[in-house]
């Protein structure tokens, strides 16, 4: 996800007080934004993971050392994550997903104030 992307989520939950709130709007692209959100969080969460895989790991390696490593790692971490969702991931996507999606169910079904 990229970081605009996320502050808009960010946003949208906080202004609404409802996480399901980026999926208002239901039916099949509702259940399209659930999924892509699922697995942006997904490739969030592995992008963590692999950042701090890399930590401590100094030396030449293939970007040669020096002061911009850090940002060429974490693109590098960045698509490693996006890969690793592409491929179907270790599996929190389709949980988020569900979770979503239950949410997004019991919404509907409660009594609108």
């Amino acid at each position: 996800m990229t970081p605009p992307a996320a502050a808009l989520v960010a946003q949208t939950v906080a202004r609404n007080s409802d996480p399901t709130a980026v999926l208002w709007g239901a039916g099949a692209s509702g259940n399209t934004r659930a999924k892509h959100a699922a697995q942006d969080f997904e490739a969030v969460f592995l992008n963590q993971m692999f950042q701090h895989m890399f930590t401590g790991i100094e030396g030449e390696g293939p970007f040669g050392g020096g002061v911009g490593v850090s940002i060429w790692r974490s693109f590098l971490t960045e698509q490693y994550a996006k890969n690793f969702v592409k491929a179907g991931g270790v599996g929190i996507a389709a949980q988020v997903y569900q979770s979503l999606l239950s949410h997004q169910e019991a919404h509907a079904r409660a009594p609108q104030a």
